[in-house]
């Protein structure tokens, strides 16, 4: 879709990630089957200028980050799981945008951790920090934990299958005025 962006953050802290391999997959998806194109970055491309405490403090990198968020019509964000929740740089990243910024905004939650113990980090940690924000979630939220992937790519079939309805949902949202899903 000509003129829509949508920008891919993932909170990881090292490379290669698999936050960052089932966000890549999320926007192959989204190219695939509704010729969207999704930017990505990592919370590692935010460097040292990420330390700022307000974003009148963020320099080169990491503000081209949070302006890019705050300007997107619609984000796919992607956690690691750390002790029960999304990365403490993660969220400092979603502290420095603007309020009002993400109103009414489709986001499509991601998070990947070690095992199926940590799957409702989605429901119960990333949903109401958007929730905060007046996002608009899409139902569809997506976990993946070590055995859904293969060499380094999501290969679960529900997984996949998560994937594809949670791309539908995001599709039928961007661009939409008050993040009303097309009939």
């Amino acid at each position: 879709m000509a003129g829509i962006r949508v920008i891919g953050f993932c909170g990881n802290t090292q490379r290669p990630s698999k936050t960052r391999a089932l966000v890549e997959a999320v926007s192959g998806n989204l190219r695939k089957r509704h010729g969207i194109d999704v930017d990505i970055f990592d919370l590692v491309d935010a460097g040292e200028g990420l330390g700022a405490y307000s974003p009148a403090g963020l320099s080169g990198r990491a503000k081209a980050i949070v302006d890019a968020i705050e300007s997107a019509d619609a984000l796919i964000v992607g956690s690691p799981v750390y002790k029960g929740s999304y990365t403490g740089l993660f969220k400092h990243v979603f502290d420095l945008v603007q309020p009002t910024a993400l109103v009414n905004r489709p986001v499509l939650l991601t998070a990947t951790g070690g095992g199926a113990r940590h799957c409702l980090v989605v429901e119960h940690q990333l949903r109401p920090l958007f929730g905060f924000f007046e996002a608009c979630t899409i139902p569809t939220a997506i976990y993946a934990s070590e055995t859904d992937f293969s060499d380094g790519i999501p290969s679960s079939p529900f997984v996949l299958q998560r994937i594809a309805a949670a791309v539908d949902q995001l599709a039928s949202l961007v661009g939409r005025p008050g993040c009303v899903a097309a009939e």
